[in-house]
């Protein structure tokens, strides 16, 4: 049965959606099926088929086989990203073996935020999501297509992406990842590195020789950051095929999987008798589902941000108070990197998502009756994939029980019996926090606040044994209205540093921290933010905040007149808005919804 929170939350979601998504589904219905290249007149259909082989010219004049719509994210700066270089050359002969055809019909930008963190360019990353959103609509607006690959893995470009596909959701859409990289250095060694840096213990040489043996080759970046709890929603809402997430680029396994997605994207057009457009796909179940993945997980809290923006695109609108209700009946049941030292290697040799879905539907904690890219129902992602042994992939029952308990248990034996995210709220406004990486017994902080308003503000106090002591460090007009709500992450190390020697430290900003960032207890997109006119704008070096995780509390322990009374801090933001790009996203920041909302402009 159901677990009676899940159902609850799912009805609230459905009730509160009931005009926009029937507004939503309508304006599918009203897309004609396809083939969607029969509108086009003979002059269009020309200028498609020009480049193409003689076999995609034939079929494609003929009008009777689907046409497969490749969006990649590729480029080879990311290390995820690298791999599908060569995926539309596979695709291309995947579509013909099965009777179809398929084209590159766009690319979109992705960005690094691993190579942008700290950095000024950090200040595009969010807004990277909508431009990907936009720059994927373009593509597929030549109406030429019956279906859509969408090549990506990162932390703006699953989301990005997703938005695009509900936006075109009268399509059938497959996402088809690239896998992790092989494991490098341990997790726990380049945690250690990175702060005995930060305390000035060793050099900069020192420091890249082990960031570039944990990043060392093709594929996502190991550790459960933004792009592999992208990679978990996918499988969790049925948008991946089963078991496809973590297998590594360049096996025989990935190839096969990826030319599977592309029979199957085939097998799901209107030309078929298995039509399942993304719409069907995209509804409040799936949303509920991926939100018990990502508490079950202990996911990344930028989804936080971008589920709400990915719901919206298919008329489903999910609030933080359901992320925090569905915290409360889900089951910590991963421990990895940052909140373990396993990586998802290790993670999915142990039995992985297919194991965690196979759990969660029998405690009732997911939606089982949903549509999917494979086929009806959710117990298909609790198969994984096999090669069998033709070039093909077939797929098998997954891991009933962990191969590690260290790294994944059952629902019966969890890390902790709530989710990896919680809702905080009080007269600071709302924000969230991860508690899956912190311990206990730094889950209640209560200190003088010490107020910044850029990140190299904060390095400097640390450097300058400032921060040696109970500190609640407010970074502030860090939201998407001030400068695009860049990660925070780069100030983990220092405020680690902080925190192992004793002392009681949290952070508290209207800013984003990456996936990556644990250990220090983090209340993060505070709503509204500071250039919003936000309370965070009033806090003063010296008030003493008490930030408690265990109560979802973060409280300004000043008098309620004094603090209503004062004024807002207004420091000049002009920096802001110019150097690598800036000038051009002005629109962008005058534009963008608030965190609670996905911190979104174009839905």
């Amino acid at each position: 049965m159901l677990n009676p929170t899940v159902a609850r939350v799912t009805e609230a979601i459905r009730d509160r959606s009931r005009e926009t998504r029937a507004a939503y589904l309508a304006r599918m219905a009203a897309a004609a099926p396809g083939p969607h290249r029969g509108s086009l007149s003979c002059s269009n259909l020309a200028h498609v088929t020009a480049a193409c082989g003689s076999h995609e010219k034939t079929a494609l004049s003929r009008g009777d086989g689907p046409h497969i719509g490749i969006v990649t994210a590729y480029n080879d700066m990311l290390s995820a990203h690298q791999p599908f270089e060569s995926f539309p050359a596979l695709i291309r002969a995947a579509a013909r073996a099965a009777g179809g055809s398929a084209q590159v019909a766009g690319g979109v930008p992705a960005m690094c935020d691993g190579v942008t963190q700290g950095q000024t360019g950090m200040e595009l990353s969010l807004f990277s999501r909508d431009v990907i959103a936009l720059a994927a609509s373009v593509a597929l607006s030549h109406n030429a297509f019956d279906a859509a690959l969408f090549l990506g893995v990162c932390d703006k470009i699953v989301p990005g992406l997703v938005i695009a596909a509900a936006t075109f959701g009268h399509l059938p859409a497959v996402f088809v990842p690239a896998g992790p990289m092989t494991s490098g250095l341990p997790n726990a060694d380049k945690a250690k590195v990175r702060q005995r840096f930060a305390a000035g213990e060793i050099g900069r040489a020192e420091l890249l020789e082990a960031e570039m043996r944990s990043y060392h080759g093709p594929g996502t970046c190991t550790f459960y950051g933004t792009a592999n709890s992208n990679q978990m929603l996918m499988e969790f809402m049925g948008l991946h095929l089963p078991g496809t997430s973590f297998v590594n680029p360049g096996t025989p396994l990935r190839d096969a999987l990826t030319r599977a997605a592309t029979a199957r994207a085939l097998a799901i057009t209107a030309l078929g008798d298995a039509f399942t457009p993304v719409s069907a796909v995209l509804d409040e179940k799936a949303f509920v589902n991926g939100l018990v993945g990502l508490h079950a997980t202990g996911g990344s809290t930028n989804l936080v941000l971008h589920l709400i923006a990915m719901a919206r695109a298919a008329g489903v609108l999910i609030t933080w108070d359901d992320m925090a209700a569905l915290s409360t009946v889900t089951p910590l049941m991963a421990r990895v990197y940052p909140n373990g030292l396993a990586d998802v290697n290790h993670f999915h040799a142990a039995g992985g998502l297919g194991f965690m879905i196979g759990e969660l539907l029998g405690a009732g904690l997911l939606h089982e009756d949903v549509c999917t890219v494979a086929g009806p129902g959710l117990a298909l992602y609790t198969q994984e994939p096999i090669l069998d042994g033709a070039g093909g992939v077939t797929w098998r029952a997954g891991a009933r029980k962990s191969l590690n308990t260290d790294i994944l248990r059952p629902v019966a034996e969890p890390f902790q019996p709530t989710g990896g995210l919680v809702l905080l709220q009080g007269p600071l406004g709302n924000a969230v926090i991860k508690t899956s990486a912190v311990k206990p017994e730094h889950r209640v902080v209560e200190a003088p606040a010490r107020v910044f308003h850029d990140q190299d503000s904060l390095k400097a106090a640390f450097k300058s044994g400032a921060l040696d002591r109970d500190v609640v460090c407010v970074v502030r007009f860090q939201g998407p209205q001030a400068n695009g709500m860049p990660e925070l992450h780069a100030l983990t190390p220092s405020l680690g540093v902080v925190l192992d020697k004793g002392y009681k430290v949290a952070l508290v900003t209207d800013g984003r921290m990456s996936g990556a960032s644990g250990k220090v207890p983090a209340a993060i997109h505070l709503s509204p933010e500071a250039a919003d006119g936000g309370p965070i704008a009033r806090v003063r070096d010296g008030d003493v905040i008490r930030l408690d995780a265990e109560a979802g509390q973060l409280d300004i322990l000043v008098d309620a007149a004094e603090f209503a009374a004062r004024a807002p801090e207004q420091p000049d933001l002009s920096v802001n808005e110019h150097g690598l790009g800036r000038e051009l996203f002005g629109l962008f920041r005058r534009r963008v919804s608030r965190a609670e909302a996905g911190a979104a402009v174009v839905v």
